[in-house]
């Protein structure tokens, strides 16, 4: 199953980068209630931590996956993501297996943006002045990614407003590329070859692989 494919792994990165954006290694309280605010707010909480346990990661790369479950995974609508992936196979599934698949998923997501993290290198993100969201249900959080040498690279990060009025992200758009939509594709098909429970049981096993420091020989 080639779920880290070249998409997931460019957009987990680009993700962690927006949330770099505006780090100032303080903590800081997250307000949910508006979009743009807590990007920038769990820009400076997930940076945080990362320094604050840079250590604990160099002889622990799986810590990795802590930082993002504690700081980066509650804003993230990954219930909504993975029913969205599983496409018109949504309702031919069990109670159970949405609740099994909602967990891979989400286990999916921490591991690939953990993995994410040890590509980071200081990247430039410019972010889009925010817009009025009094009544929108979504809002795209449009940002630049800035490269020098490089031209920059054009965002979109995806955000929905829950029942109680408060936001979540559930995607991120990269040249106009949307990572949900990738993997939806890529998941309804794998579903349709191999069955819901076979699609459960790869997920569940790429989770449990490792971090992997320094891939290409760089250094956390």
């Amino acid at each position: 199953m080639r779920i880290y494919n070249h998409i997931n792994k460019l957009a987990a990165l680009l993700l962690l980068m927006v949330f770099s954006a505006s780090a100032h290694y303080e903590d800081s309280e997250v307000n949910t209630m508006d979009p743009y605010d807590m990007v920038e707010a769990v820009a400076n909480r997930t940076f945080d931590r990362f320094y604050h346990d840079i250590d604990i990661i160099k002889t622990n790369p799986d810590h990795l996956k802590v930082i993002v479950s504690d700081e980066l995974m509650p804003y993230i609508d990954y219930k909504y993501a993975s029913y969205k992936v599983m496409g018109t196979y949504l309702k031919k599934t069990t109670k159970e297996q949405r609740e099994r698949f909602v967990t891979a998923f989400q286990g999916y997501l921490i591991s690939t943006y953990a993995q994410a993290f040890t590509e980071y290198t200081d990247q430039k993100i410019k972010f889009a002045p925010p817009a009025d969201f009094t009544h929108e249900k979504m809002v795209n959080v449009n940002v630049l990614l800035v490269d020098a040498g490089r031209p920059p690279i054009k965002l979109q990060f995806r955000v929905r407003r829950l029942k109680d009025d408060s936001w979540k992200a559930f995607d991120l758009v990269a040249e106009g590329v949307s990572l949900l939509a990738s993997k939806s594709s890529e998941i309804s098909n794998l579903i349709r070859q191999k069955g819901i429970d076979t699609v459960i049981l790869d997920l569940e096993q790429r989770n449990q692989g490792h971090i992997i420091r320094d891939p290409k020989g760089k250094k956390v």
